[in-house]
Parts: C-alpha cells; structure tokens; sequence
C-alpha cells in the first residue's frame, strides 16, 4: 500500500467499471453480497436484542450503569460477529468467503447508527434519517472490501479477495497509471448488482493537481447564471450576453411506455415462477437504462460548465418540497436537479471554476432584471412563461430572466 498522498491538489473521488464475471465468479460475488446482507442484518438483531435487554432490566431497578452495553460501534459489531458465526454460521469458514466483506459490514451498519444520532441531534443537515432497517434481498446485492484489499491487477483486470481475478468490460489505463506513479491510492471499493449486471467503484484519493490545469477555465471564460427548469433543463446567461438553452432529455417519460408494458408482464406473471424472475429483470433493465442515461446527461452537461465558466450562479431548490406537487412529482425527480448541483460543486473545485447558490427564497423569476428596476411581479405563477413588468415595461422570458437575476446577484455579492 502507498502512502498517504499530500498536497493541495489531492482530493477523494470514485472510479467505477463494469466487471465481466464468469458464470462461476457470478455465483460468488453473489455470495458475498448475501453475507453482506446477513452480517448488516446480525448486527441489527444484536443492536435491537440490547435494546429490548436494557427495557427489561429497568423494570427490575438496575442502574444506569449495570444496563447491558448497545454495540454500537464498528469494533463491537465485529467482536459480536466473530464470537457468534463458529456457531451460528460455519458454513462461512467452510465457505472461503473473504473475512473482510463482515468487517465492512459491521462498518456500514456502524455508520447507519451514527447518521441517525446524528440527523436526531441536528449534527446532520437534511430531512432526518430513521433508524436502519433489515436489508432485504429485493434491495440489491452489495459489499465491500477496506482499503486495497480490491484493486486493480492490470488495465483489464480487477482481483477481489475470496473471488479471484476478474476482467472488467472498461479500460483502466487512468487508474492504474497512477496507482504505478504513486499518485493515487486505493481507499476502498464496493461492489454492486444491478439488472444482473456487477460493477466495482474504488474509493481513492488522488493528485489531480496536473490534469486540474490542463482541464481548467480559461482565465477570461465568463461568469453565468443557471435556471433550472423542466422543459428546458437549464437556461444558461452569460457576463457577456450570450443566452444557452439546454433541453431537458426527459429520459423516464421517453421509457415509460416500455416500463409499462415490462410491469404488466411482471404482474401477470406466476409468483416464484422462473417466468417472473425473467420479468422483474427485464423491469430493472429498463431502470437502469434511463439511470445511465441521466448520469451520461448530467455528467456531459455541468463538465461543460465547469470547464468552461469562472463562476456559475444556481438556485437553492427545495427539492423534496417541490416533488410534494402530484403534477410536477414524476418530471421534476426525472430531472435530476439535485444530481446536477452535486456534480457542479465538486466539478468547478476540480477546474478552477466556482459555484454560487442564491438563497432559498431569492425571487430569481419574479423581480425584473432590467438594470434600474427591480419591480416584482408578485402573482406569477407557474404556468406563466413571459411576464411583463408594470415599472419599466419590458417584457420578460421567465427563464432568461432567472438566469440574469441569479448573475447579477452573484456579481454583487463578489463585489
């Protein structure tokens, strides 16, 4: 293992590629994810067993201090496991499962626990976390590896511990270059089942420091202001007056006809029949096309921007609220606005760009933009496009105007 990496220009990032399994790895990876699943569920059950022992002693008096102790961390997760599964579970050593898969397990649910102390406590921003739940199977093939226990042996080839070497579908030239330059190392990987379909994602950390300036904004790219919208994606208004308008692909609404037809035949089909477990793939096939698609879109889109704008003003969208309208719920998660902004953020670190989000409650649609003015249109609704301002008279493009307010804004918060 490398060490630890230095400098500015180091940063944490994902690097995902397709496996290309055997018909014998398949079975084994599948086996991993359902230990995954099993140690994530023991964990659960020791946690709730704790809780129910500590109930019960209160009501024969014991003290605070005599309760029988919660595992909730990692460590006591992993010593809970190792002392039960010679008796429990010993078709695991029979098995020659890689010991490291119930140690990541024990991790994750470890880290479940905090995120809900946290999100009760108010530690965590965002709508608050429940209590985790069982992991079903339904939910999707999962597990992990620590550090570089999982890495990559060559540009086509991949090893994970208790599964062995496995070819992957994607070139990994990019990685594996730098792991032999020592500038980038592995901090873990997970891998995923998806419509049948295995993909590995290594955790690394990784100078970026020379591809950031050979990637970055030109010094005098201009400033812009995005609005967001449905039908069209994003209105983009430059610093220099340029207006770009990039459609929205809607992807899930290009799929649903298909979606459709695949959910009949899966719920026509006979439960527990071979027949249905061919219809349940083909309905998660369907899925994941449109979720690739969307990812392509996003990815393309706030690349360009980064790469191509000083500074990008945005909205602060209260998503979950906006998908609260029945009308709108299906477009606006199809969107994929909050994917956008994530992306954008750590994008314009990458190359040298910035991003500005106006507050929640800037009046980006409804104030005229025309310098001098700043009238507000106070009854626009949603199904006006174009409005025109009682103060000056312009007529104004909603969208266009969006943009513009959100540029401004930010040029004169930079002031």
């Amino acid at each position: 293992m490398c060490a630890a990496l230095v400098g500015s220009a180091v940063s944490k990032q994902g690097f995902r590629v397709e496996l290309a399994p055997t018909d014998e790895q398949r079975v084994l990876l599948g086996q991993h994810a359902g230990l995954s699943r099993l140690v994530e569920n023991f964990a659960l059950e020791r946690v709730k067993a704790a809780l129910d022992q500590r109930e019960a002693e209160k009501t024969y008096g014991v003290a605070e201090g005599g309760l029988t102790p919660v595992p909730w961390s990692a460590p006591a997760l992993e010593s809970a496991w190792r002392a039960a599964h010679p008796v429990r579970f010993p078709w695991f050593t029979e098995a020659g499962l890689s010991s490291r898969v119930p140690k990541e397990a024990c991790r994750v649910r470890a880290a479940g626990f905090r995120t809900f102390f946290d999100s009760r406590s108010g530690k965590r921003k965002g709508p608050k976390v429940g209590f985790p739940s069982w992991r079903k199977r339904k939910h999707g093939g999962r597990f992990r590896y620590d550090a570089d226990r999982a890495k990559p042996v060559d540009t086509r080839t991949v090893r994970l511990p208790g599964v062995g070497s496995i070819a992957t579908r994607e070139d990994m030239t990019w990685l594996v270059s730098r792991l032999a330059e020592s500038e980038a190392r592995v901090l873990g990987a997970t891998v995923k089942e998806r419509a049948g379909r295995w993909w590995i994602s290594f955790q690394i950390e990784v100078d970026r420091a020379e591809l950031d300036q050979r990637r970055a904004a030109p010094p005098d790219a201009p400033a812009c202001g995005v609005d967001l919208g449905l039908t069209t994606f994003a209105t983009v208004v430059d610093s220099d007056g340029t207006v770009t308008e990039i459609r929205a692909p809607k992807l899930l609404k290009a799929a649903l006809r298909k979606l459709r037809r695949a959910n009949k035949a899966l719920a026509r089909s006979r439960r527990g029949s071979a027949n249905r477990a061919k219809r349940r793939a083909e309905v998660a096939r369907v899925h994941l096309r449109v979720a690739h698609r969307r990812t392509d879109f996003l990815h393309k889109t706030t690349t360009r921007l980064a790469r191509t704008k000083s500074a990008v003003a945005v909205e602060t969208l209260n998503i979950v609220g906006m998908a609260g309208n029945r009308r709108l719920a299906r477009a606006i998660s199809d969107a994929g606005w909050g994917e956008f902004t994530r992306q954008l953020d750590y994008k314009a670190r990458w190359y040298g760009s910035r991003v500005w989000k106006a507050d929640r409650w800037f009046p980006s649609s409804k104030t005229c933009s025309t310098p001098g003015c700043g009238q507000r249109h106070g009854g626009l609704t949603l199904a006006e496009r174009t409005w025109t301002c009682t103060g000056c008279g312009t007529v104004h493009h909603r969208d266009r105007n969006a943009a513009t307010n959100l540029l401004a804004a930010m040029l004169a918060d930079a002031a």
